[in-house]
């Protein structure tokens, strides 16, 4: 499966950005409210340990479930207390075992296999996209806080594909009906390629590059701080919500935060 190595490449990306950090470095606040670049990498590893066990043991993650959410999304505890202390090496170390034992799990899985995630079971392709728009949209988070560059890359195209097909989630997360109206989603991607959904003729529609959209539905920019061109009622309700990841629904950068 393509996603597989693409998720490696990935996990290597951001591997690369952050190997070398102090302490100091770490410690920087994200654009996230109130994480640090320690509690950005320790949310993705303790996502790994949840996602291994998933895919390795179906019956042992559904029985844990409830308390290894409540573990996760809890705001002081969970994997920021684990973390605090941690030396850089030692955190670092932490996500690299985690992110292993899930690539591991994956590959021993056929393409036609399910395996149980918080929004309910989940192919091993769409599962190996959740953990490949995690780890780039924490890391966004993680670009941001250093100023750091990252050349948007080909694997831009599972998180925009994501981000299409949680249109209905977005709504569902916030118990509020989708319109009946398609909407057509065509963007560039980093290499001039087109990546196109939806009908060609739908009124409602969302252009531009693929990367505005990925931070769009990942909710790492504002709708009106990037260069996508957004056209109909039900193109804008859905730019305003879009929300391409599992957990309760969140608002995501207010506008101007990231000035074009």
């Amino acid at each position: 499966m393509d996603i597989l190595a693409d998720l490696a490449d990935e996990y290597a990306a951001l591997d690369a950005l952050v190997a070398d950090l102090d302490a100091a470095g770490l410690d920087t606040l994200t654009p996230a409210e109130g994480f640090t670049v320690r509690d950005e990498l320790s949310h993705l590893a303790f996502s790994e340990e949840l996602a291994s066990l998933a895919a390795l043991d179906a019956d042992a993650f559904r029985a844990k479930l409830d308390d290894l959410l409540a573990d996760l999304l809890s705001a002081e505890g969970g994997p920021k207390l684990r973390a605090a202390s941690m030396a850089p090496a030692e955190l670092i170390g932490w996500w690299r075992t985690e992110r292993q034992r899930t690539l591991d799990a994956l590959r021993a899985h056929a393409v036609t296999d399910r395996i149980p995630w918080v929004v309910g079971d989940m192919s091993v392709t769409s599962f190996a996209t959740a953990r490949l728009m995690e780890t780039w949209a924490h890391g966004q988070d993680v670009v941001d806080a250093l100023g750091l560059d990252r050349a948007p890359t080909a694997r831009l195209r599972h998180i925009a594909e994501l981000g299409v097909r949680t249109r209905g989630f977005s709504y569902a997360v916030r118990g509020m009906a989708k319109p009946d109206a398609d909407v057509r989603v065509a963007l560039t991607g980093p290499d001039g390629d087109a990546w196109e959904w939806g009908a060609p003729d739908a009124a409602d529609s969302v252009t531009g590059p693929a990367l505005d959209f990925c931070l769009v539905v990942t909710q790492r920019r504002h709708v009106l701080d990037t260069a996508l061109e957004v056209t109909g009622a039900a193109a804008d309700e859905w730019m305003a919500i879009a929300q391409a990841f599992a957990g309760p629904p969140t608002d995501g950068r207010p506008a101007g935060s990231f000035p074009r």
